[in-house]
């Protein structure tokens, strides 16, 4: 009998944590996704009045972190992403269309934000879902791509891998 080489392990150092703000479907299937990869999930509830952007910033935010707000309509989204950006956290998302994404980027440009090279949005891979399940394996995959420095492709295209 052979024995193979497993491409995957338990070891080397664990991931950050995965910080969302706002409970909704989405952010739901995210914290059971990214819990079952082995990432540590916050979800900053903001129906707790209001008080989402304070709660972030005692979350004391690190390198290895990531931080999605699922809710781009919220009053205190552009400040969220201030915030998340100028932390250590290493991704920081928002899921929005492409056309409010442009104007969040210009936005955030236009003030001299630090930190854009870390900003995603819209977030996640292009998969094509639809549903919050498949809307939050996108995210979630973006980020365990993003955290091994990969891109997110298929496996099967060359320099893709291990």
């Amino acid at each position: 009998m052979t024995t193979r080489e497993q491409s995957w392990t338990d070891e080397g150092s664990p991931p950050g944590r995965l910080v969302v703000l706002s409970r909704n479907p989405i952010s739901t299937a995210m914290e059971s996704i990214a819990s079952a990869v082995g990432w540590q999930v916050v979800v900053v509830a903001d129906d707790e009045g209001g008080r989402g952007v304070e709660q972030l910033a005692g979350l004391r935010l690190a390198e290895g972190d990531a931080v999605v707000l699922c809710d781009h309509d919220a009053p205190d989204a552009p400040r969220a992403m201030r915030d998340a950006l100028a932390s250590p956290a290493s991704y920081v998302a928002m899921m929005a269309s492409r056309r409010r994404a442009e104007g969040l980027v210009q936005q955030l440009t236009d003030e001299g934000v630090p930190g854009l090279e870390k900003l995603h949005v819209p977030a996640g891979l292009n998969t094509g879902g639809k549903r919050p399940g498949e809307i939050a394996l996108s995210v979630v995959a973006e980020i365990v791509a993003e955290s091994h420095g990969r891109s997110g492709g298929p496996m099967r295209d060359p320099g893709v891998g291990p």
